[in-house]
């Protein structure tokens, strides 16, 4: 689908690698990488700016915003098939059914879109887990083979644009099959269970890693945990240095062997207990970071220093309370962007509450404050 994009792709002197690389690396950069995070999917029926232009999901947004690019290969490296969804019985207003994760969930037909209220889990003890492995981890799946030539052809080697490794999750996924509830139990009941799922994890994306680091010259690497509430972890601490950072650590030694040195994690909620295990194990950037669960950036990245990169922390909340509120708030971020290793955009999916007069000043403030002067 051919987009029209709303506004001109920002000035610039510099590739958008090139800025990407320099701006996360603490060198000059002509002007801050211009991207966002995205939108809940409500917003593209609720707002006025999409629906008149037929915007309908993220990646068109990105296009019709005329964003700087960035990408991300990722594989393979989870449920393979995943759990096939089927409906178990629906009332007027709401739908039980199994998700493809293999959860029991009770979603609402109609309304904003909404975390699923969890009923209950396909994984409870450790026979169910060694049924599910067996089905659905294997690593020798075909499914699990990385087609490089199609690859390649979708990133040349001379690509403008700066490309990413998925390296998916070590916790944050498992924490999706047990449920909170259930993983909160089973790293008590069961421990060598958890540990196990944990160790699946690692292998799955060690073997996607194995076929594709030779043949890309990756400028970053990506994860997903999504492991913290707004009080901490959702794991004890313990739990997560004797179990998930030997993880982080073998994947982080194949990447370091591949010269990626940036390696950023997508964690909602207060990551900073979790933080100098994150920056042990070689995860160097936040992403997306979110400020109501956690603190400003500013604040965070003057404890840390530059050993420590973010990219997002603009506070969502001040995009729904006006421009007042968010010509106050971006103010604050300048000296983080002059500093580098940090890239402001919003603190997750803007939330529809935000309207599109106000999205629109934000995004115009941001290229009068951080575009090339």
């Amino acid at each position: 689908m051919s987009i029209k994009p709303i506004r001109p792709k920002w000035k610039g002197t510099m590739t958008d690698r090139e800025r990407f690389n320099r701006q996360m690396h603490y060198q000059s950069f002509d002007r801050t990488f211009n991207m966002e995070f995205g939108y809940w999917q409500d917003n593209f029926q609720e707002w006025n700016i999409f629906r008149e232009n037929n915007i309908t999901n993220n990646a068109q947004a990105d296009r019709f915003f005329n964003f700087d690019r960035i990408a991300v290969v990722g594989g393979n490296i989870w449920l393979s098939p995943p759990f096939e969804e089927e409906v178990i019985r629906e009332t007027d207003t709401t739908r039980v059914m199994v998700n493809r994760d293999g959860l029991i969930v009770e979603v609402p037909k109609q309304g904003r879109q909404t975390i699923p209220r969890c009923l209950g889990s396909s994984i409870k003890t450790p026979s169910d887990w060694q049924r599910v492995k067996e089905e659905r981890f294997r690593r020798d799946d075909p499914a699990r083979k990385v087609n490089i030539e199609a690859l390649k052809q979708r990133h040349p080697a001379d690509r403008d644009y700066p490309l990413g490794v998925h390296c998916g999750s070590m916790i944050g996924r498992i924490r999706d099959l047990l449920t909170v509830e259930g993983l909160a139990y089973a790293c008590y009941d069961y421990p060598d269970m958890v540990e196990d799922m944990v160790e699946t994890a690692c292998v799955l994306v060690e073997d996607f890693l194995d076929q594709v680091l030779p043949h890309f010259d990756f400028d970053f690497a990506s994860g997903w945990e999504d492991i913290c509430f707004n009080h901490g972890p959702l794991v004890t601490l313990d739990f997560f240095r004797n179990v998930v950072v030997p993880r982080y650590k073998r994947i982080n030694k194949k990447l370091k062997q591949y010269g990626i040195d940036l390696w950023y994690t997508d964690c909602d909620g207060d990551v900073r207990p979790l933080l100098p295990y994150f920056l042990e194990s070689g995860i160097n950037c936040l992403f997306p970071y979110e400020v109501n669960s956690c603190t400003h950036p500013r604040e965070i990245l003057e404890e840390y220093g530059k050993e420590l990169r973010i990219m997002g922390g603009f506070d969502k909340i001040q995009l729904i309370k006006g421009k007042e509120a968010i010509k106050e708030y971006m103010e604050s971020l300048i000296p983080l962007v002059e500093r580098g290793g940090y890239i402001p955009f919003c603190d997750h999916r803007c939330p529809p509450d935000v309207t599109p007069e106000n999205y629109l000043y934000y995004l115009d403030l941001k290229e009068q404050i951080f575009g090339m002067k």
